[in-house]
């Protein structure tokens, strides 16, 4: 299977996500302005490929002898939620002394790196949901894409449902279409169709009526960006989703790599939210209608059973109980 996000040739190539599900395609990108256009529109997306698409954009700077320093800002601010971005460019940047060769060694290090690291973020949060569920087979609800497309070639959320799946243990996941763009419709259920895991898409606003309906043991997220308390950035919805699973006593499993902890931010309130364009939303409204239009939305710690990556686990609150339905 291809990697979400490679270096071929001397090029940045990468899995064309805006594509999917029509067309499978890869577009190899030369320029650092062609990668962050791709970064931009959403060509290659999730925290864990961005930390790659930042380190390699920094390599493809390097070897073409570019202002790499410029450059290197360029592509850390192309989005200003996910820290991973910031952090891949950082990494590779700390190489520039040494020489190209050196920041491609280093970008090639932590594509490596990568899927080692959320496989094993992923087996440790697939035993969290072994231990908060006792209900086999499992129902699991999704939300956005935490898959392999959103990281170099495993997956973090999405990649505790492989798990689970070679042992037989996975009933069915409810993927939330997530809206405005329907990375859930689109990719994950794509990467689910793929892997021949039994699924059904819901829209987002559905997530709350499944759980009263006792349809969901456990939700699983991905995070673009978690905060020195707990807190958590990731797709909007998510923190919806949390209440909704508070309420009904359902486990909240947040799993991503070390690299999307950033202790440089107190909690969420220190986290910045990229806003997207109005356009996005009013394709069926009056002409002139204003739009808000957030990628992402903070989860409090306190809402969350666990958050999980390849260090450890960090506990949250506690479930209740008391609401949920299990049939």
């Amino acid at each position: 299977m291809h990697r979400t996000i490679d270096w071929v040739d001397g090029a940045v190539v990468v899995i064309d996500q805006t594509a999917l599900p029509a067309e499978f395609r890869l577009l190899e990108l030369r320029t650092v302005g062609e990668l962050v256009d791709a970064v931009r529109r959403l060509a290659v997306r999730g925290a864990p490929a961005l930390g790659a698409a930042g380190a390699l954009g920094v390599a493809l700077s390097a070897h073409q002898g570019g202002d790499v320093r410029k450059d290197a800002e360029l592509l850390a601010t192309a989005r200003p939620t996910a820290v991973n971005l910031a952090w891949g460019v950082e990494r590779a940047l700390a190489k520039l002394d040494q020489g190209k060769d050196a920041v491609l060694a280093e970008a090639l290090a932590l594509l490596a790196e990568d899927e080692e690291l959320n496989k094993t973020a992923s087996r440790h949060a697939a035993e969290i949901v072994l231990a908060e569920c006792p209900r086999r087979p499992l129902r699991l609800l999704s939300h956005c894409n935490a898959g392999r497309l959103a990281t170099v070639g495993w997956g973090s959320a999405l990649g505790v449902v492989w798990h689970l799946h070679e042992r037989g243990l996975v009933e069915e996941v409810l993927v939330d279409e997530t809206r405005p763009l329907l990375q859930g419709a689109r990719l994950t259920a794509w990467e689910l169709a793929q892997a021949n895991v039994p699924y059904r898409v819901q829209p987002d606003s559905a997530a709350a009526a499944a759980m009263a309906r006792g349809m969901v043991d456990c939700v699983l997220v991905g995070a673009d960006r978690i905060a020195a308390n707990g807190d958590v950035a990731n797709k909007i919805g998510t923190y919806g989703l949390a209440i909704a699973a508070k309420h009904h006593g359902v486990p909240f499993v947040v799993v991503a790599p070390s690299s999307t902890v950033d202790n440089r931010v107190a909690d969420g309130a220190g986290v910045t939210i990229e806003e997207r364009d109005a356009g996005e939303l009013t394709e069926h409204t009056p002409e002139g209608a204003r739009a808000f239009n957030p990628a992402f939305d903070v989860t409090p710690f306190a809402l969350i059973t666990a958050v999980v990556t390849e260090e450890g686990i960090f506990r949250g609150a506690a479930r209740s109980p008391g609401h949920r339905r299990s049939p």
